[in-house]
């Protein structure tokens, strides 16, 4: 569980970052989120709800691509394996770097756009399954994915509910730091307007 909250919140850092630089994206969530709650509707938000924002869940898994909050894991092979003409023995490690999977262009051209649509279901299908891998994948994956992208759903949600976000720091001035989770370097700087009409 631990570990789930350090990974769920730089997951929410990087798309709420990301929504900031993207206004006519935040725009279209924000569309999405009202047509499920108006604006002086300020009830909490039930799983039904969660589910109906697709839009934003395509925004998180975007997000989770060009940052996925663990970027780089290992895993020691059980059998021996072919690996690009070499020969690979049972019980080497293996260091997979998610983040440079999630760049790779014969699935994602322009990998470094941020582009949301890329998870419409059409885009997707024919997706290899180990192409998109934030929370790993296999017998190894992280049992908690569903309950997390529900947890960032919820909270992104929240915020868009009653604020519009700008960053102060483009993507070129926001630095990374690769640890065990990938953080904002210096933490995500950003401006917060109130959705609210002065009356």
């Amino acid at each position: 569980m631990r570990q789930g909250h350090d990974t769920t919140t730089a997951g929410i850092s990087w798309v709420l970052f990301l929504l900031a630089l993207h206004p006519d994206v935040q725009e279209r969530v924000c569309e999405e989120i009202e047509s499920i709650f108006p604006p002086d509707d300020n009830r909490p938000a039930t799983m039904q709800d969660l589910n109906e924002l697709k839009l934003l869940e395509r925004c998180i898994k975007e997000a989770l691509r060009l940052y996925p909050s663990v970027s780089f894991f290992g895993r020691t092979l059980s059998e021996d394996i072919q690996l690009g003409g070499y020969h690979v023995p049972a019980q080497t490690i293996v260091g997979i770097h998610a983040y440079h999977v999630h760049r790779d262009e014969r699935y994602y051209p322009e990998p470094e756009k941020f582009d949301p649509d890329r998870f419409l279901p059409e885009n997707t299908e024919n997706r290899h399954p180990y192409a998109y891998i934030p929370f790993s994948a296999g017998p190894r994956n992280c049992i908690g994915q569903k309950f997390a992208l529900l947890e960032e759903k919820s909270l992104v949600s929240s915020i868009l509910r009653r604020y519009r976000l700008r960053s102060v720091r483009t993507r070129e001035e926001q630095l990374i730091m690769h640890e065990l989770i990938t953080r904002p370097k210096d933490g995500v700087l950003l401006y917060l307007e109130s959705r609210k009409k002065v009356q």
